[in-house]
């Protein structure tokens, strides 16, 4: 029952957090027979999170000892059935306590359990997968060549998100193919033997790679980005393409940007100066990518002008009261997440979604304390209610008016300056075919 709280909890907030979720590959995720979720690990507490949430299956988690003797956290961490990881770099560890884990995550196997390894070992920023530990690779083998477990699968699954750090961005979590295990001979000890254990160690982290991105240099991520940014912006808002589909487009520029930084540097120094360019026009006219379109016919902009205008009449109230009473937790929360974080970025979201927790909650206390003084029970019953209410349509309202606002500033501009906007729409349109040549002409030369 605990555990059902947590979660449903977790996954409310997830939702709150993330404005978009997408999952991809769920044809991979056994049904009922035992498996092993290997997932790459860039956004620390939240990252199992996912598993947690949006695996159909009760998952038990691998996680790193200390967490374990934290006051609060532990207490969570043993309410989800977590089995302790003794680490090198935890002082004090003892390693050879894996054992019992290792033990314990068999006999959770054998029952049909699933369990989430993230075997690169701890959370971090880089811009590449970190190689992965062995205890994934052990555990499976260990399980299906003692005969304990039967039709085991490791399923790689890697999470993409589009702005970790930022609330309402987007993320995808990604199932691969599943990686058979085969039982193979164990040694004196009853352990698997080293060379298998770094075969299936291997195995798992090319399958890993497949579903994640990665690339070498932080400028090619940036650059990647920019030019994606450019790319997808001529969809138009009720046909956004889904994560997947842009995970697998940045994983296509990565190649090209790879190859062509060998090959043809001068020609990407162009297309980055030539992106450079673009991004500055867009600047100086007020106007963001996405919000560059051109107008459809004049009634149905006036149709929509009006829709929103009416929407936003209806919402400003209950939204105003929800910007006053949350946005001092909210910049509090930010705040606090910052520092606590210490510019690492794999730590912000999770510091975020911790603060949000605590000090939402403790505002509607605060709240509902006044008004019991001033105005009686039940108009703190009703405000405890219609608080959580009235920040969400604050959350909503800040989002649907930023968006009306740029395509007004689009529009205007559009109409004040047409001729300056058809020329950018040609220009996005030679950047977006100069992106897909050079990436024709890298896919051509690696193959």
């Amino acid at each position: 029952m605990t555990r059902r709280i947590i979660v449903a909890i977790l996954h409310f907030t997830l939702r709150i957090y993330f404005r978009r979720i997408e999952i991809a590959g769920r044809e991979h995720v056994p049904e009922k027979d035992p498996a092993i979720f290997v997932l790459n690990h860039p956004n620390a507490l939240v990252d199992p999170v996912f598993l947690l949430c949006l695996v159909p299956r009760k998952i038990c988690f691998l996680a790193k000892a200390p967490l374990f003797r934290m006051p609060v956290l532990g207490y969570f961490v043993r309410a989800l059935d977590s089995l302790p990881a003794y680490r090198h770099q935890d002082q004090g560890a003892d390693v050879s306590r894996n054992r019992e884990t290792f033990a314990a995550a068999r006999r959770l196997l054998a029952g049909g359990a699933t369990i989430g390894i993230c075997p690169e070992g701890s959370s971090h920023d880089d811009t590449a997968m970190r190689p992965i530990k062995t205890g994934a690779a052990r555990i499976a083998l260990g399980a299906v060549s003692t005969g304990e477990v039967r039709n085991l699968k490791i399923v790689p699954a890697g999470l993409y998100y589009t702005a970790k750090t930022t609330f309402r961005s987007a993320a995808l979590l990604y199932f691969g193919q599943p990686i058979k295990v085969t039982p193979i001979a164990l040694d004196q000890n009853g352990e698997p033997p080293r060379e298998s254990v770094r075969q299936l160690s291997s195995e798992i982290e090319n399958a890993m790679r497949a579903v994640v991105l990665e690339a070498q240099h932080e400028e090619a991520l940036s650059t990647i980005s920019r030019a994606e940014k450019i790319f997808s912006s001529e969809y138009e808002a009720d046909a956004e393409p889904s994560l997947a589909s842009e995970l697998q487009l940045r994983k296509r520029f990565v190649r090209g940007y790879t190859t062509l930084s060998e090959q043809a540097p001068e020609r990407l120094r162009k297309l980055e100066a030539r992106i450079t360019r673009f991004e500055q026009q867009l600047e100086q006219a007020g106007v963001d990518p996405e919000d560059l379109s051109p107008p459809k016919s004049g009634a149905s902009v006036l149709g929509k002008l009006l829709t929103r205008c009416a929407i936003f009449l209806l919402l400003l109230a209950p939204a105003l009261l929800g910007i006053l009473i949350h946005f001092p937790a909210y910049r509090l929360g930010g705040f606090l997440s910052n520092r606590l974080s210490r510019n690492e970025e794999d730590v912000v979201s999770t510091a975020k979604i911790i603060s949000a927790m605590l000090f939402f909650p403790l505002t509607w206390l605060v709240v509902g304390v006044v008004v019991l003084k001033f105005a009686g029970w039940w108009w703190t019953l009703a405000g405890l209610i219609l608080m959580p209410v009235t920040g969400y349509l604050a959350m909503r309202f800040l989002e649907e008016s930023d968006k009306f606002l740029g395509g007004l500033r689009a529009l205007a501009f559009f109409l004040v300056r047409r001729r300056f906007f058809v020329r950018l729409l040609a220009e996005r349109r030679a950047i977006k075919a100069e992106i897909l040549a050079l990436g024709e002409e890298a896919s051509l030369a690696t193959r």
